[in-house]
């Protein structure tokens, strides 16, 4: 069975008149009368009755009818999906984020995609920056928002934003009060790291402050988990690491502890933040979702509050 025997019996069922259907058509009346048997030979069935005097619809073709209408119809909205699709303006774009993608780079971005493209859905997936990056690789997101520029050729990036990266204390930790802090005294400090392939670019930048300064980062748990990290150093005297973004608007941990975030200085470890995606030149979607992010940049991270004294020691 052919579409266009489809359509055209359609044509003969609107009109019942096979001179006017083969015009509308563009077709001579015998290559019409030849679709028309051709669907019947096919079917087993009389479609269409036709004497000198009239052309009318047979029962099974009344029937045919409603069932050929409706898969014209589908096959018309496969090929509008298809055509919007293509040109980027219907679909889905797969982002992955961080925390700080999440608070200075979607709202406006996803603001502008749904104000350009509001029949795209953007997917979005709160990830690490390692697994975010595999993720890429194995074609699972479209587009990544990274701590780092990737180091592999088979990705293409661009910078978006630098944020300063802040020591996370408890509200009891000696810390707590203090405005800043220079990052030689980590040496005295045990800290919470985590395994590199999780976020390379952050733990080299800390390993990197650490060098600058002489000093050797006493390690003194290995967590991957940034919640996780926020809760240990409520209730235990260690020093994790964040950025400002995190440090500053993370919310309490539980029962109710909330994290202080404490500025680090000589030097002030930073970390830059990248939107990552493999090059396709066919992707409409993903070239929509990156037009509307350079379209509302340049961003930027807001200032370090001031470490607040903690009245409570």
């Amino acid at each position: 069975m052919e579409f266009r025997h489809l359509v055209s019996f359609l044509a003969i069922a609107e009109e019942l008149h096979f001179g006017r259907a083969a015009a509308r058509l563009h077709l001579t009346q015998p290559s019409l009368s030849q679709q028309l048997q051709r669907l019947e030979r096919t079917l087993g069935v009389e479609l269409v009755a036709r004497t000198s005097h009239e052309v009318r619809l047979t029962s099974a073709g009344r029937a045919f009818e409603v069932e050929a209408r409706a898969i014209v119809a589908q096959m018309e909205k496969a090929a509008y999906s298809a055509r919007e699709a293509a040109a980027g303006r219907t679909g889905t774009v797969r982002v992955g984020y961080n925390f700080p993608a999440g608070q200075h780079i979607l709202p406006a971005t996803l603001a502008k995609m749904h104000a350009e493209f509001p029949d795209v859905t953007v997917k979005l997936e709160e990830k690490r920056t390692g697994p975010q990056l595999s993720s890429l690789a194995d074609g699972a997101l479209d587009i990544a928002l990274v701590y780092g520029r990737p180091v592999t050729s088979d990705f293409q990036y661009r910078r978006l934003l630098r944020l300063p990266m802040v020591a996370v204390v408890g509200q009891n930790h000696k810390w707590a009060g203090r405005p800043g802090v220079p990052f030689a005294e980590l040496s005295r400090q045990p800290c919470i790291l985590f395994d590199r392939e999780q976020c390379p670019a952050m733990y080299d930048a800390i390993l990197s402050a650490a060098e600058r300064t002489g000093i050797r980062l006493n390690v003194a748990h290995v967590i991957d988990d940034p919640g996780a990290t926020a809760i240990l150093v409520s209730v235990k005297p260690l020093v994790g690491f964040a950025s400002a973004s995190r440090g500053m608007f993370a919310g309490a941990a539980a029962g109710g502890v909330r994290p202080v975030p404490v500025q680090l200085y000589d030097p002030v470890p930073t970390i830059d933040l990248y939107a990552v995606w493999r090059e396709d030149g066919s992707d409409r979607l993903q070239e929509a979702f990156l037009d509307c992010l350079e379209a509302v940049g340049p961003f930027t991270s807001p200032p370090m509050a001031r470490a607040e004294p903690n009245p409570v020691r």
